[in-house]
């Protein structure tokens, strides 16, 4: 009935387009996916470079995967299929937002590779940046700075990321930060090198 009704669905055209917005903001919009199991410092990250990206005058905001989950996506489980859905809705949110003109930072654990190349799918070439924030287990358990592992070793959580359910890796990142081995600072030296910050404001996709 879903499918049905959707082709009734005319999308809207807007007067004022996406590269209005683009210069107006004197910006090229994309998006900065964190990607990685609970506790790999992925909103660590996404804090740093969002303030470093303001203090230079872009116009930014964090999609941060918890504060989703209390809002947005307060409706949906851990299940697979609401694990899913959860990284649909904030592919979309995020693809709203580069079309506004601003730079999104998703900061999500997002653990299947099949999500991840839907999101991408989403954005014109070059506007989908993947960060791997990649740290051993044993690293994250002995953080545990919301004491989620503890519980999921307890049976308290069930489906747990890296303990009931996999994580999937990404194949080919735009950029491959280990925070055990290197601190945020240097992490987000790496980060920065690989997003399009200079060149032409917009290309003929905007």
């Amino acid at each position: 009935m879903l499918r049905e009704q959707q082709k009734y669905v005319v999308p809207a055209v807007t007067v004022v387009t996406r590269t209005d917005r683009s210069r107006l903001k004197q910006q090229r919009p994309f998006v900065v996916w964190l990607t990685g199991v609970s506790g790999a410092g992925k909103s660590t990250l996404a804090n740093l470079l969002e303030q470093t990206l303001h203090s230079r005058g872009m116009h930014t905001y964090v999609l941060d995967g918890d504060n989703l989950r209390r809002g947005l996506n307060k409706d949906l489980g851990f299940s697979v299929d609401d694990r899913h859905e959860n990284i649909r809705r904030v592919s979309e949110v995020a693809k709203l937002m580069v079309d506004a003109g601003i730079i999104a930072i998703a900061a999500t654990i997002s653990p299947f590779r099949a999500d991840r190349l839907a999101a991408r799918s989403l954005f014109n070439d070059g506007e989908f940046i993947e960060v791997f924030v990649d740290v051993p287990l044993t690293v994250t358990e002995a953080r545990d700075p919301k004491g989620l592992y503890a519980l999921a070793r307890q049976g308290a959580i069930r489906q747990f990321t890296g303990i009931e359910s996999s994580y999937e890796a990404p194949a080919r990142p735009e950029v491959h930060v280990q925070t055990a081995i290197t601190t945020p600072a240097q992490c987000l030296m790496q980060i920065l090198a690989a997003l399009p910050l200079n060149g032409a404001l917009c290309d003929a996709h905007c």
